[in-house]
């Protein structure tokens, strides 16, 4: 479980192919331990092997089907999340590590101190979305600040998070990671379920 607080910004050292994908990791982590849960833009894998200053993970082919990780190269930096521990601050929402799929940013605009990113989602994204709910971009928790038209969710970066993340840097046109709001997920289940 995470919460979508970006506590590092990562760089792809190596990616190679073997029976799915395998990423060593440059970050600043310090401590990190084989076995341990690590979301790198949002996609939630499992720590193979620490060296100094990197770690590596695998993605295996159900990973490799709904997220990007197949088209990442070698100098592409990503965001990291270890996962959240009992009695850690909990700033963000519950974040699964889950990817749901995969959005393409429709448009980026400035509005005051803030950046403006419209994000169309794939439909069952976008079925669990909700005005001033919680999602998920690369990893990052955001509130939807609207919902522009059928199918498209905007968000709204403060400096911090454009600063901290990877997704100041995105332009239309750049595909992402989206995880909808668990919550929603479980009243859409409860509700097709009730007829």
């Amino acid at each position: 479980m995470f919460t979508g607080i970006v506590d590092a910004v990562g760089r792809l050292d190596a990616v190679a192919l073997n029976n799915g994908v395998e990423l060593r990791i440059k970050a600043s982590y310090k401590g990190v331990k084989k076995g341990e849960s690590i979301a790198v833009n949002g996609a939630c894998l499992t720590v193979e092997r620490v060296v100094k200053g990197a770690f590596t993970v695998h993605a295996v082919a159900t990973t490799l089907d709904r997220t990007l990780i197949g088209d990442w190269r070698k100098g592409q930096v990503v965001n990291l999340e270890r996962a959240l521990r009992a009695g850690d601050r909990f700033g963000g929402h519950f974040v699964q590590g889950h990817v749901d799929g995969v959005g393409t940013v429709e448009r980026v605009a400035e509005s005051g101190d803030a950046l403006l990113i419209d994000v169309r989602v794939p439909a069952e994204v976008a079925e669990t979305t909700i005005l001033r709910g919680a999602i998920t971009v690369d990893g990052v928790s955001l509130t939807v600040n609207a919902l522009p038209s059928a199918g498209v969710v905007q968000v709204s970066l403060v400096p911090f998070t454009r600063e901290h993340t990877t997704l100041g840097t995105l332009a239309r046109g750049n595909r992402v990671h989206v995880e909808a709001d668990v919550l929603g997920k479980y009243v859409r289940q409860l509700c097709r379920s009730e007829r």
